[in-house]
């Protein structure tokens, strides 16, 4: 199989993306005979259409990006593109799917050709059959011209329907993709954040999402003392598009459902209602509807599901994306107030909220990024598989264990590396440290092997003297905001 993709340069005004840039140049390069069938997705605002739009412009390829509109209208916009595209003096009279998927299959040659078709899945409500026509366009076309088409659709629950490993497009395609947001470390970097402690505050409002960067209107805060003043003037600012952009975001995935329960389950779980039977007892709702709404908001990409690290059995809810977790967990209680009152008295009412509530558990899930994504395998002894959130059940007369960032190893066994504490605002001392042993002689009566365990601290503002003397007699392992952000 030769792939060949030296000539085609990731523009600069594309911010990283360099594996998903390497993959779409590779695709459309593969000089191997007939069509391909690429699938390219992401949630919305992810930058998906931008990567796209840039690869169309940088390889001459046909870009079509479809819109809601009936089958009669698509067809005659995306035969009018094509004649342009193609310096056409007549436009297609395509008679349905079968004329249009067969003539841009063919307008290949021998060198492969890119045709990119952004939103895909609007056509296909349009017209539910248009899976079924592609397939049947590729089984005729097998050799015929090096056409290159490329599918693009948000995670929505037609996209993951069609997209999906079982679906007649996924055994087609030979190259899928998901554009992910931007990792914190990424995210520090495209808003120019060097300041650790700044970017950990930013990416609990606003994630890695690089859409809200142009929603607050292309700037970030200009440093520590600036990161007040920034909320006001963007997030709690009702005339930016930053401001509302949560409650279009959910109400943009959950269309025609129920939304008034899928906030109430996201509040829920901003508020560290994390399990299927707390979220259900938070909303006061019939245990049916919960979860459907909890598959929903799951299928959108909005909520993760995701095992205890002690009891993979036990299921934990955490909100995906930063800014409705921020949205759900501090400024929903006061929806009116930005409208009705100047931002910085509301922001000074909301600001313990967000340093006690969200950044905290934004802050976790930070350390357990870190752990799995830059920690070298020095760090733990093995390479990790995952960091996880992990809950020992209460036992009688006794309090209950937690541990932020549980690591484990792969195989089999999953060997439990490493059990951590991470703690945002205050300085780490010698009892976290002993809450951590007490968790691990928990774990050991329990049958766990703890031979090859670290206790970790992860501190957003740092360690106190005795817990840096237990680090340097090998007890246990530190983990600060420099190291978090530039450290393996």
């Amino acid at each position: 199989m030769a792939r060949d993709a030296a000539g085609i340069e990731r523009p600069e005004a594309v911010f990283d993306r360099e594996a998903e840039w390497e993959a779409l140049a590779a695709f459309v390069t593969d000089q191997r005979p007939g069509p391909a069938l690429g699938l390219v997705t992401g949630r919305r605002r992810q930058g998906k259409t931008y990567l796209l739009q840039a690869l169309t412009r940088a390889t001459g390829a046909f870009f079509f990006g479809a819109h809601e509109g009936t089958e009669r209208e698509s067809l005659q916009r995306l035969a009018e593109a094509f004649a342009d595209h193609t310096g056409s003096p007549r436009v297609p009279a395509w008679r349905n799917w079968d004329d249009a998927v067969d003539a841009l299959l063919g307008s290949g040659g021998e060198r492969p050709a890119p045709v990119v078709v952004d939103q895909f899945p609007d056509l296909v409500g349009q017209s539910p059959t248009l899976p079924s026509v592609v397939h049947r366009a590729f089984k005729r076309a097998r050799h015929t011209p090096r056409t290159r088409l490329l599918l693009g659709g948000d995670s929505s629950l037609v996209t993951n329907r069609l997209f999906t490993d079982h679906s007649a497009l996924r055994e087609l395609a030979g190259m899928s993709i998901t554009v992910e947001p931007f990792d914190f470390r990424q995210a520090a970097a495209f808003w120019d954040i060097d300041d650790p402690r700044l970017a950990t505050l930013l990416h609990s409002v606003v994630g890695g999402t690089p859409a809200h960067r142009g929603f607050a209107s292309g700037e970030g805060p200009t440093g520590i003392e600036d990161f007040d003043a920034w909320m006001c003037r963007t997030v709690l600012n009702p005339r930016t598009p930053l401001h509302w952009e949560a409650t279009r975001l959910l109400n943009e995935e959950a269309d025609q459902h129920d939304r008034p329960l899928c906030h109430s389950i996201l509040r829920a779980v901003a508020l560290g209602h994390v399990t299927p039977w707390a979220v259900t007892q938070h909303v006061s709702r019939p245990r049916t509807d919960v979860s459907h709404a909890l598959r929903l908001l799951e299928d959108c990409g909005l909520l993760r599901g995701e095992p205890d690290a002690f009891h993979t059995a036990a299921l934990r809810y955490r909100i995906a994306e930063p800014l409705l977790a921020f949205d759900h967990a501090v400024v929903a209680p006061r929806r009116s107030a930005p409208e009705q009152e100047d931002t910085g008295g509301t922001w000074e009412r909301l600001a313990s909220d967000f340093n006690g509530t969200a950044v905290p558990a934004a802050f976790a899930q930070l350390c357990r990024d870190w752990a799995l994504r830059f920690a070298s395998p020095d760090t733990f002894g093995a390479p990790v598989a995952t960091a996880a959130h992990g809950a020992l059940p209460r036992t009688e007369n006794g309090p209950e264990h937690e541990a932020e960032v549980v690591v484990r190893g792969g195989g089999s066994h999953r060997p439990l590396l490493s059990v951590g504490q991470a703690r945002w605002n205050e300085i780490m001392d010698i009892h976290h440290l002993d809450r951590l042993r007490h968790v691990l002689a928990v774990l050991a009566s329990r049958g766990e092997d703890i031979s090859r365990t670290k206790p970790a601290c992860y501190g957003g503002a740092g360690f106190s003297p005795r817990l840096h003397a237990a680090q340097d007699r090998g007890e246990v392992l530190l983990v600060d905001l420099d190291r978090l952000y530039r450290g393996e």
